[in-house]
């Protein structure tokens, strides 16, 4: 017979001179070498000196209060200072910035140009400003340009030839309509402040003038703008994941290796 298997069966002691092993984590840069990528900086830093030189343009001919009301004028600072981190993480091989942050400003310059080229100056449409104002000329016809069509152009071809797909969602889509609609009540509340008669008018544009269409009109006006942009977002999510991949690095092991890019 053999003996019963005792239940309880003592841990055997460590054994003496037997280090314990302890996490040793391995950095990024020791595995694959930091990818810089100055030409990309060097366009996206150019496309922040085009969108602040419409600013300033805008600035010096204007009343800077006024100014700087205009969603047009707003968009274009923030595009500059996005592109402006975004070109110094591409030079120094940092992390991108977010997919967020970078996808509700490349709509909010999006916005920008087709509202003006299809609605402001369409001569087609109800509220075109073709009619009521004289068109820019001289310094105001070149913001007008940088700020309405090469900035905006601009940022759309850094989205589709310089930087990797998949880096937008569909739930980050209704957080970037938050600054539209903080706009619009901005909007209205300063048109109810400022006196009637005021240079310029109360309401900076056509589509949001109480005075000339009343508050029924420019709540259902903004409703349909707000679908519209809405609408936008979800095509650029689309599009940012069924478009290629226009950045591509090959390492030496032979590996497709695609390293983020700002």
């Amino acid at each position: 017979m053999t003996a019963p298997i005792p239940r309880d069966i003592p841990d055997l002691p460590a054994l003496p001179g037997i280090p314990a092993l302890l996490p040793s984590p391995v950095p990024a840069s020791a595995v694959l070498t930091p990818v810089r990528r100055p030409l990309i900086g060097t366009f996206r830093l150019l496309t922040a000196v085009v969108a602040a030189a419409g600013v300033t343009i805008e600035l010096l001919l204007g009343s800077p209060l006024r100014v700087l009301s205009f969603f047009t004028i707003q968009a274009n600072i923030l595009l500059a200072l996005v592109l402006v981190a975004s070109a110094r993480r591409v030079w120094t091989a940092r992390r991108p910035l977010p997919g967020a942050v970078t996808g509700a400003v490349l709509l909010y310059v999006v916005i920008t140009a087709l509202v003006y080229h299809l609605i402001l100056t369409n001569a087609a449409t109800p509220f075109s400003m073709t009619d009521t104002a004289a068109p820019p000329t001289g310094w105001h016809a070149v913001a007008n340009q940088l700020l309405h069509t090469v900035a905006p152009a601009a940022a759309v071809l850094d989205w589709l030839l310089l930087t990797p797909p998949g880096r937008l969602h569909l739930r980050q889509a209704p957080t970037w309509l938050l600054y539209p609609l903080t706009y619009l009540t901005f909007s209205l509340i300063r048109g109810e402040l400022l006196l009637p008669g005021t240079p310029g008018g109360r309401y900076l544009y056509p589509f949001l003038d109480v005075d000339a269409h009343g508050y029924k009109s420019i709540l259902g006006n903004a409703l349909l703008l707000g679908l519209s942009f809405y609408a936008l977002a979800l095509l650029l999510v689309a599009l940012d994941h069924v478009r290629p991949n226009p950045i591509r690095h090959r390492a030496k092991t032979g590996f497709r290796l695609q390293p983020p890019v700002g």
